[in-house]
C-alpha cells in the first residue's frame, strides 16, 4: 500500500506559484494576528488564550518555513531539519 503521497490519483499537481505566494502571504498575516493576541492576552493575564496564541503561532511558522521552501528560499533550511 502506498502512502498518500505517493498515490498520484488523490493529488492534482495543479497549484501554481501565485497560489503558493499568496498562501504564504495569508500564513505570514495570520501569524502576525496571533501574535498581537498573545500580547494582548498577556495583558490582561488570561494565560489559556496565551496558550492557544502561541501553540497557532509555532504551527505557522511551520507553514511559513515550508512555502518558503517549497518557494526556493535560499535562507530557508530543510522544514523537517
Amino acid at each position: 500500500m502506498l502512502s498518500d503521497h505517493q498515490d498520484s490519483e488523490h493529488f492534482s499537481y495543479e497549484r501554481d506559484w501565485q497560489e503558493i505566494e499568496d498562501m504564504l502571504y495569508k500564513a505570514e498575516n495570520k501569524l502576525n494576528n496571533w501574535v498581537m493576541i498573545y500580547h494582548q492576552a498577556n495583558s490582561v493575564d488570561n494565560r489559556k488564550r496565551m496558550k492557544d496564541a502561541a501553540r497557532n503561532k509555532k504551527a505557522l511558522e511551520g507553514v511559513i518555513k515550508t512555502l518558503r521552501w517549497v518557494l526556493g528560499d535560499k535562507n530557508v533550511d530543510h522544514p523537517l531539519e
